[in-house]
């Protein structure tokens, strides 16, 4: 009878376990970007274009919307028709992605935006914004390009500089802030890895940033434009 206790006892134990593991494995599953399941969601895109004459399956957005923010998937066009569900690193499912269309007037794609950038952004504007409450303007530091400027970090209560966690290279990524007190992350360094990496055909005054968009999952979300120096042929912002 002891014996059969305890059988009891450890198969209880053992499924508590395994219902506080499961939600650690499944939040873990959907913070990777999975290729098949973007090719799934971009097979149900076309499915649906093709059914529709067309038609993109996204959600609306304003016209002033960033171009890699602007053509967000709208899941509920596609389940259960073309999909059975939302992939599992989908925002829609509670994951950290949030799946995009690039290039929609030409060539429909999907890709993936880092839902992860936006919560460092968002940090950053609350100290910001309290910073500001009291002293009115940013604590601009540096101006690095016409109208593109670094912060003091100090005087917003950081001990060491903030940053983006780039889903590109892994490479740790500053924030830049505009005139108007936008905040942006600085993809200088992604962009001149790839711009050394592959072929490409971009000139000074062309916005560069799709070099990165081209050759991975990803887009490079709340960045400003980039182009190349005529003089050094590194990325730098493009300004008007």
């Amino acid at each position: 009878m002891r014996w059969i206790i305890r059988c009891i006892a450890s198969c209880l134990i053992i499924l508590s376990l395994s219902g506080c593991l499961y939600p650690k494995e499944r939040l873990k599953q959907n913070q990777i970007p999975y290729e098949d399941q973007v090719a799934a969601v971009q097979s149900a895109v076309n499915q649906y274009r093709k059914a529709t004459g067309g038609l993109l399956p996204i959600k609306t957005r304003d016209m002033k919307t960033p171009i890699y923010q602007k053509y967000p998937v709208d899941f509920n066009k596609l389940i259960p028709r073309y999909m059975q569900e939302p992939p599992g690193n989908a925002y829609e499912s509670g994951g950290v992605f949030q799946y995009v269309i690039v290039d929609a007037e030409k060539n429909p794609t999907v890709k993936l935006l880092d839902l992860r950038l936006a919560e460092r952004i968002r940090d950053l504007k609350l100290r910001l914004q309290m910073y500001q409450d009291n002293h009115r303007y940013p604590p601009f530091k540096k101006m690095i390009a016409p109208g593109v400027f670094t912060l003091d970090y100090k005087k917003l209560g950081y001990k060491e500089p903030p940053y983006a966690v780039s889903p590109f290279s892994g490479n740790n990524l500053p924030f830049v802030i505009d005139g108007n007190g936008e905040i942006y992350i600085d993809y200088r360094i992604d962009l001149y890895n790839a711009l050394k990496k592959e072929k490409h055909h971009y000139r000074p005054g062309d916005d560069i940033r799709g070099i990165l968009v081209k050759h991975s999952l990803f887009v490079p979300a709340y960045s400003l434009p980039y182009t190349i120096d005529a003089k050094t042929n590194e990325p730098i912002f493009l300004t008007k």
